[in-house]
């Protein structure tokens, strides 16, 4: 190996992580490991000039290309890889699982030749929502990009930290393949597409608060058929499931009227899809919300924020920071009305240690629902993931 390449590794593991406690997703989670990152390698970095043309901005009528956007898109400012599922064990035991990874351009050192010169970070988080043992496991991974051993690659998903990858969609037909190895868990998971992606807001532009520009070209895969093997404390056992995969990148971050946001991705029994999210203002109050919800055959409908609504109906208070979350709701969208109930309560993520943020995520269930808090609830129609962010103080982003 050479010395370039093994300092590279060595920056690597340096700057990788284990946090016990939880997990986290989207914007919150890239903000959280970046403030780490750049801890971990040094205020002169936090401290250098930016340089470099500025980032370019999210705009409606550019439509998504495939498979060339299943790839990095390194001129924007961040971007994300993010896939939520259930899986099931022989003996029918239940877990819900996650795996992100984010790519951010720094605009730091971007006109410095040194292959070690700071220009794109990559960071990785992985979780488990584990009934038995009542806990999340949870690790993190980052470093700077170094070719073949922290990148995320343009025309094809090809994301990694050392030996951490998300790899696959060379075609709309094509599956995915991820490993993670942690202190006392990892998996090797195989996720299979039976459909072309789902198309969020217009035509790809999503938009995220009432000023346009705060906004993100994201597609979802919702039913990825999921096989591979789990590891729990070094002991491995077969799974399946099925999983939910959500692709985004953005220049622009959290409006300054905004203190957090709630959002699901739902896999539906019918074989459909349902993404909802809500922008929250600093009263509680929804700033802006959005939804899309997708057939087994592939057609999509997408929902305004006049039909897309959330209510709280449970909270939870967390034993170690006394947040209390909602972690029980009403979601509606259009004329269907559900109810979200969690895998288990305790889905936070308390990061005071390493970089201060405390939010919730985790496995829930969605079922039919009437109208009221005390309506009867019908059956099951939907397993995915909910993430509630800025319940503790709004997030600095």
């Amino acid at each position: 190996m050479r010395r370039e390449q093994a300092g590279a590794v060595r920056a690597g593991r340096r700057a990788a992580w284990i946090v016990p406690g939880g997990t986290g997703t989207g914007l919150v989670r890239l903000w959280v490991m970046l403030m780490a990152w750049l801890l971990l390698v040094g205020g002169g970095m936090a401290q250098a000039q930016e340089s470099g043309p500025p980032y370019p901005p999210v705009l409606p009528g550019k439509a998504l290309l495939f498979p060339q956007d299943f790839g990095a898109h390194p001129d924007y400012r961040t971007e994300w890889w993010y896939i939520t599922g259930w899986l099931r064990d022989a003996a029918g035991v239940e877990r819900g699982f996650q795996l992100t990874f984010f790519r951010v351009r720094t605009r730091i050192g971007e006109d410095n030749p040194s292959r070690f010169a700071p220009r794109q970070l990559v960071l990785a988080h992985a979780a488990v929502a584990d009934p038995a043992s009542g806990r999340l496991r949870h690790a993190e991974r980052s470093g700077r990009a170094y070719p073949g051993l922290v990148e995320a690659l343009e025309g094809r998903t090809a994301v990694r930290v050392d030996d951490w990858f998300l790899a696959g969609g060379d075609s709309t037909q094509a599956g995915y393949r991820s490993r993670i190895e942690a202190e006392d868990f990892g998996f090797e998971l195989d996720f299979t597409p039976d459909r072309p992606p789902v198309i969020n807001g217009r035509e790809g532009y999503s938009q995220k608060a009432p000023d346009p520009l705060n906004a993100s070209y994201y597609y979802s895969r919702p039913q990825l058929a999921v096989r591979g093997t789990l590891r729990l404390d070094g002991e491995p056992v077969a799974v399946s499931g099925h999983a939910w995969l959500d692709h985004e990148w953005s220049s622009e971050i959290l409006p300054a009227e905004a203190r957090g946001w709630d959002w699901i991705g739902i896999n539906l029994a019918d074989g459909g899809g349902l993404m909802a999210f809500r922008m929250r203002d600093h009263d509680g109050r929804a700033l802006w919300a959005a939804a899309s919800t997708s057939a087994r055959d592939g057609s999509v409908r997408i929902h305004p924020p006049a039909e897309v609504r959330f209510e709280p109906l449970r909270h939870w208070r967390s034993p170690r920071t006394g947040i209390e979350y909602p972690v029980e709701w009403a979601v509606t969208v259009a004329e269907r009305r559900f109810r979200l109930s969690p895998l288990m309560d305790d889905q936070e993520l308390d990061s005071r240690a390493s970089t201060g943020a405390i939010y919730w995520e985790g496995a829930v269930r969605l079922y039919e629902a009437g109208e009221g808090a005390e309506a009867e609830v019908g059956g099951e129609v939907g397993r995915g993931y909910l993430e509630m962010t800025g319940y503790a103080e709004r997030l600095r982003m």
